[in-house]
């Protein structure tokens, strides 16, 4: 759709977003467990393993306004959306 979006990483069981107090952390506070995908058969838990690699799981995430104002530029379209 042309929309900018921002990808925002995740905590793999959906229970924080890595931004804002916790965008410098790479482990969950409260288990410990990374933000980055860990390959089965590594059995180092070092950290330099744990900060490389793609991210567990990432949300996209797109504006509501840029989304409004896309939906509505259209005046056949909005007028369906009210």
């Amino acid at each position: 759709m042309g929309m900018k979006y921002q990808k925002i990483h995740a905590y793999p069981n959906d229970c924080i977003l890595y931004r804002h107090e916790y965008e410098e952390m790479h482990k969950y506070p409260k288990c410990g467990i990374s933000w980055y995908k860990v390959k089965d058969d590594d059995e180092c838990n070092s950290d330099e393993l744990t900060m490389k690699g793609p991210p567990a799981k990432v949300l996209s995430y797109v504006s509501i306004i840029p989304r409004f104002k896309h939906l509505f530029a259209n005046a056949n379209d909005a007028k369906d959306l009210t």
